[in-house]
């Protein structure tokens, strides 16, 4: 198992997680090699579920570039490999650790199975780069697993064979289930409970925005629209939004949003506070994929501060909405769900498309010698309930 973010560790925890545990009595041995890519919020995740690491490459580097992180996995991994010699290198999505894990493992004659596979925007430049990473990924990979149909559908007219495709559900789902099980942190848990508790009660609407396509105008686009919403729900609804620590990002958060009444700009937060954040918020504004397949699970509509997604099936599904990084378009879409209580209720109570979460089960079947056939198909699902 190769990865080296925070998302890449989240939904690759439910499967090293069940590998290890199936490994002795399937005869299977799981070796995990972290790149660190990033470092910190991937350490964040590895304590959090419990992952020990075999191999650290320790990659990450002040102001990297894609092109540093890619020449450094390249060459670090062609040891790793080497030295374990494995059967199946398993990589998940569509970061520059999957596009350069999957180069050394073809070169080294090693069989690439990729998770979550089969995402498309067909837009080479939306999201830069992770369209092309996963589209090179899709090219190496000897075994797809697959999130929805649509993923699949998406392979078989690139040309793989069907009996390369197995259609999983997203191991988010797993992750996101798994942790909600445990309790919230106390800095989180008191700012929950602070804020939806009592006679002072409001509803939360969770903001995330941190990809390089908004870097600039979009992101003071989406920062004044925060300004505008908090002014127009000041005392109903309270806006939380953890900031990512890119200066492209903080900048203008920071200058336009500090000391506005009614949003709280936090620090990076761990996986298992933004799990407790979403399972709590009213409504989701973000540009994150991940978040794209978790809040619809819990019943939370998706407002998605981009022009283009490659998760469409949520919105097929009514579950999210792409609405772009415009001022007015955003105000407008969040007032409709904030204000109309049928549009509400319509996204909340739509089927999350991403699974059951048992993907984390069909993925190591396949490993184990398991009859994937055992596992029903990977379901559309309702929202858990969320308390």
């Amino acid at each position: 198992m190769v990865f080296g973010t925070r998302p890449e560790a989240i939904k690759l925890a439910p499967v090293i997680q069940r590998l290890r545990l199936k490994g002795e009595e399937a005869d299977v041995d799981t070796v995990v090699c972290v790149t660190a890519q990033h470092r910190q919020m991937l350490d964040q995740v590895l304590t959090l579920f419990d992952i020990s690491v075999d191999h650290d490459l320790d990659v990450m580097e002040q102001d990297q570039t894609p092109t540093r992180v890619a020449s450094q996995v390249l060459s670090s991994l062609e040891g790793v490999l080497a030295k374990e010699r494995p059967d199946w290198v398993v990589v998940q999505g569509d970061t520059t650790t999957v596009v350069a894990a999957s180069l050394a493992s073809f070169y080294a004659g090693v069989r690439v199975a990729h998770v979550e596979a089969g995402l498309r925007t067909h837009d080479r430049r939306q999201p830069f780069p992770e369209e092309i990473h996963r589209r090179l990924a899709g090219v190496i990979a000897d075994l797809h697993f697959a999130p929805t149909a649509l993923a699949k559908r998406n392979l078989l007219r690139e040309g793989v064979p069907e009996e390369q495709i197995l259609i999983t559900g997203n191991p988010v789902i797993d992750a996101l289930y798994q942790v909600l099980r445990l309790p919230p942190t106390p800095d989180v848990g008191n700012l929950i409970e602070s804020l939806s508790t009592g006679e002072g009660r409001v509803g939360i609407v969770l903001v995330t925005a941190h990809r390089r396509e908004n870097f600039g105008a979009p992101m003071k686009s989406i920062a004044r629209a925060i300004l505008d919403i908090s002014e127009r729900y000041r005392g109903r609804f309270h806006i939380v939004y953890p900031v990512h620590p890119n200066p492209s990002v903080s900048g203008p958060m920071h200058h336009l949003l500090d000391g506005t009444p009614g949003v709280t700009l936090l620090p990076p937060l761990d996986y298992l506070s933004i799990a407790h954040l979403m399972r709590q918020a009213h409504i989701v504004l973000t540009d994150s994929g991940g978040i794209q397949e978790e809040a619809p699970a819990l019943g939370k509509p998706v407002l998605v501060l981009r022009d283009i997604t490659e998760r469409p099936e949520a919105v097929e599904a009514g579950t999210v909405k792409v609405i772009g990084t415009e001022r007015g378009r955003i105000v407008a879409e969040t007032a409709a769900l904030l204000d109309d209580e049928d549009e509400y209720s319509r996204m909340a109570r739509s089927v999350n498309p991403y699974g059951d979460g048992r993907a984390s089960e069909r993925i190591v079947a396949s490993f184990v010698g398991e009859d994937v056939k055992a596992f029903l198909p990977a379901p559309a699902s309702a929202p858990i309930e969320t308390g």
